[in-house]
């Protein structure tokens, strides 16, 4: 199902539970390691419990035994979507995928592959990577799915290839997202809502676009309309 998920970039409790008062409907969320490290997993749990979806962002890279144990902690908060780093390799990713085989009811585990923060300038002078941006993120692509896990997050501009290689079924979820009207901040590698939904993205993530809105309701739904394709 695709769904649009809401960055909750806040520095509180405080913050994101006033955030969340706006709406009245059930979303998806993402808490990330700023939310997370700050209020720590009771505030997961809370804000499961108001019967929200929550994407736990904390991109776990780590020895493939630090890692899986991660994994086993996060499954008490119930959570729908986690991650890790694709760049941990191979047995980092089956070990924490191994965490989730038996569960009746899994949560999705995703791999980052390339941040959407990163250019092709900064994978090549920087991080040493000769290939072009979107081999790597294949190749890392490539390596999550036959690592078993479920998808990846990468730049919508990306999930064409993603979907040609590994199938229809492997999902994208995909960061960098930003309406005509919006700078694109920190991010290098950004497309419109609309954009994201005609290349094929099964999620996005949208943060300050809807959490610094003065009217966080109505930027959602604009976003969610041009996203799915609603009329």
């Amino acid at each position: 199902m695709n769904d649009v998920i809401i960055a909750l970039d806040h520095a509180s409790r405080e913050e994101a539970l006033a955030f969340l008062q706006n709406f009245s409907e059930p979303l998806y969320v993402k808490i990330g390691m700023e939310l997370f490290y700050a209020e720590g997993p009771d505030l997961v749990r809370e804000i499961k419990a108001m019967g929200h979806k929550i994407f736990l962002d904390l991109k776990f890279h780590d020895i493939p035994n630090t890692v899986a144990g991660a994994v086993k902690s996060c499954l008490s908060l119930d959570v729908d979507m986690l991650n890790v780093h694709a760049t941990g390799g191979r047995r980092m990713m089956e070990a924490a995928a191994k965490m989730l085989q038996d569960l009746p009811q899994k949560p999705i585990l995703l791999a980052v592959t390339i941040l959407t923060s990163i250019s092709e300038e900064t994978l090549r002078e920087e991080l040493m990577v000769e290939e072009p941006l979107e081999e790597a993120v294949l190749r890392l692509a490539t390596l999550t799915q036959s690592s078993g896990l479920a998808g990846v997050v990468c730049s919508p501009l990306e999930v064409p290839k993603v979907k040609s290689r590994l199938g229809k079924a492997f999902l994208t979820v995909t960061p960098g997202i930003r309406p005509l009207s919006e700078d694109a901040g920190d991010q290098a590698r950004v497309v419109t809502p609309a954009m994201a939904r005609e290349l094929g993205s099964d999620y996005i993530v949208v943060g300050r676009p809807i959490t610094q809105a003065k009217d966080p309701v109505a930027a959602y739904q604009s976003i969610k309309k041009d996203f799915l394709g609603e009329v």
